[in-house]
């Protein structure tokens, strides 16, 4: 088989170009920790309210370091205590659940955005480096209400 010399450019040209691509993209995703939310934890959705740490939705102190925000989702809010409070620069390690219908979990001006799904634990760890208030939102139409579904959660110094 005889490749035509323009061919043969285009075929190389083509090659080494989608190299580049798929090398640009990989590096990216890796270099500023882009992976995909959790939803390896499985929960039987009749009995959130009875399975910790969402019998008991709120923030939580892990550690020195550490803090556990459970928020559970259901039909036009989220469930997470009283008031979301969290320290500036901490590593807030986010589980949210839902009891009905898939929601989404975003955070406003942050790259925290998760698809909440009925029977899974979506697991999301985030550090905030500004405090201030922030605005969560469910970027997944859930139903009649679902403008209303929002919350805020507060970081501290």
């Amino acid at each position: 088989m005889h490749l035509h010399k323009y061919e043969k450019i285009w075929l190389v040209f083509g090659t080494v170009c989608l190299i580049a691509f798929l090398s640009i993209v990989g590096v990216n995703a890796f270099a500023h920790d882009h992976t995909p939310a959790g939803g390896i934890e499985t929960i039987d959705p009749e009995k959130v309210r009875e399975t910790a740490p969402f019998n008991e939705p709120g923030v939580k102190k892990l550690d020195d370091d550490t803090y556990q925000a459970a928020i559970v989702a259901s039909a036009f809010a989220y469930d997470g205590g009283q008031t979301l409070t969290v320290p500036v620069g901490k590593e807030i390690i986010f589980k949210v659940t839902s009891t009905d219908v898939v929601h989404s979990f975003t955070i406003d001006n942050t790259n925290v955005n998760m698809m909440v799904v009925p029977g899974q634990v979506t697991t999301k760890s985030y550090t905030f480096k500004e405090p201030g208030k922030y605005l969560i939102i469910c970027n997944e139409y859930c139903g009649t209400g679902h403008h209303f579904m929002y919350t805020e959660i507060e970081v501290t110094e």
